[in-house]
């Protein structure tokens, strides 16, 4: 395994069972500079505090519903079943600012940070305003949450979204980069957070753990490759290169949480296409699909 690839249980730093790239974090591979990643299952009543800190974090409730408090002011976020039941209320809260989490009803929360200069207020993005992409088609239709990207949050340098895959497609694709400060392109850190859980009339059987796969490659003389299993709570670091596929096998749907944050003088997602596999994009043309999530299933893998 390489240092780019966490499985689950392997970056856990005191009560966070993933603390990677935050200011707090055990320390990080060279060249990891600008975006983290916390997440902790807390008990009924459970509270977590984050010291104020030169980084801006987003709050995304994983499965339940917790109280937040940043420097003093009381937030309330109605959480969610599981990541696959549909879009969550989120909490920003900005750069120098004290963060406690108290568990309403026994949960899992992650905390995306991004190391930032610019300090902006703290927001409450409730769920009915989350704005909800479908991406691709056939095989490759994917439902994004475009929740902590610009037309949805003010901030300084974090951007994050959430993406579900049904079991059997493809997401991240076509494979693309977001390394170089250059025209139509943002410099761009990566992370990946997974889930998986059983698809609607699958034949899984009971007790059977989820898997996907996620690739990443070199796309200039930077060396990186990683094609990997992952799992539920494991963790894949994009620090340059072209990433994608993030496969669903069937069986399983897939979901990940993506945090990413850059150097470049400009908060956006800009990307550029591997172009062996760019051509795609023109076959995807049409009205956008029907929203695949929330959808049943049975119950969602635990890490």
């Amino acid at each position: 395994m390489t240092d780019w690839f966490h499985p689950s249980g392997s970056a856990g730093d005191g009560p966070w069972e993933v603390s990677l790239g935050t200011s707090d974090s055990p320390a990080m591979k060279e060249n990891w500079d600008h975006t983290g990643i916390k997440v902790a299952t807390l008990a009924v009543g459970e509270q977590i505090v984050l010291d104020a800190a030169p980084e801006e974090r987003l709050v995304v409730p994983l499965s339940g519903s917790f109280d937040a408090t940043v420097e003093g002011t009381g937030f309330f976020l109605r959480g969610r079943e599981s990541v696959f039941s549909g879009p969550t209320d989120v909490l920003f809260a900005g750069a120098g600012t004290e963060l406690t989490l108290t568990s309403q009803n026994g949960g899992r929360v992650a905390v995306t940070t991004a190391f930032a200069t610019k300090s902006y207020p703290a927001r409450l993005i409730p769920a009915e305003n989350v704005p909800v992409l479908m991406r691709g088609a056939g095989n490759c239709l994917r439902q994004v949450h475009n929740f902590g990207m610009p037309e949805a949050l003010e901030a300084d340098r974090i951007l994050v979204c959430e993406v579900y895959t049904p079991a059997g497609n493809w997401s991240s694709y076509p494979p693309h980069k977001h390394d170089t400060e250059q025209d139509g392109e943002t410099a761009l850190e990566e992370i990946y957070y997974y889930e998986t859980q059983p698809a609607e009339n699958s034949s899984v059987p009971e007790g059977v753990a989820g898997v996907a796969y996620q690739h990443v490659y070199a796309s200039d003389d930077r060396p990186i490759d990683v094609a990997t299993e992952v799992r539920s709570g494991d963790v894949v670091l994009v620090p340059y290169g072209w990433h994608g596929p993030a496969m669903a096998p069937p069986g399983f749907d897939l979901y990940y949480l993506n945090v990413m944050a850059g150097p470049g003088p400009v908060r956006n997602w800009l990307i550029n296409d591997d172009p062996d596999h760019g051509w795609i994009r023109a076959t995807w043309e049409g009205p956008e699909p029907e929203q695949l999530f929330p959808r049943p299933s049975r119950q969602a893998q635990a890490v």
